[in-house]
């Protein structure tokens, strides 16, 4: 049973062994995260010289579900863009809680933005 949405600065965080890593370890049981937020980790290890195969390998061991990026998701964070404007807020960010919206689950990310967001769902920071 899935109980927290992972934010791709969270994955990165345990790939790349970043302060916060621990605490996303303890949640990847039970950890989903969209094809828009996985799309953003592979693109962060392509970019650091890792290839494709190895780049997947590493996101497999860690176990997480991985949710497609819906119809109902992608208007849910066209929606959102209006209230996180100010917080500048990405598309992945938002795709990530617009998810946790839908779940009921609590987002879990690395960006200090989102403690200011009113959305809807419980933010948890790593750091």
């Amino acid at each position: 049973m899935n109980s927290i949405v992972l934010d791709s600065s969270v994955v990165l965080a345990v790939l790349l062994g970043e302060p916060g890593a621990s605490l996303v370890e303890q949640s990847l049981g039970g950890a989903m995260i969209l094809t828009v937020n996985l799309a953003e980790v592979a693109t962060k290890q392509l970019a650091s010289g890792v290839d494709l195969e190895t780049a997947r390998q590493e996101f497999d061991e860690l176990g997480i579900e991985v949710v497609d990026f819906t119809r109902d998701l992608a208007e849910d964070a066209a929606v959102l863009a209006a209230s996180t404007k100010a917080l500048g807020l990405s598309l992945g960010d938002r795709a990530c809680i617009a998810l946790a919206r839908r779940e009921s689950l609590p987002a879990l990310t690395a960006d200090r933005a989102w403690r200011d967001v009113d959305v809807g769902v419980r933010i948890e920071l790593i750091r």
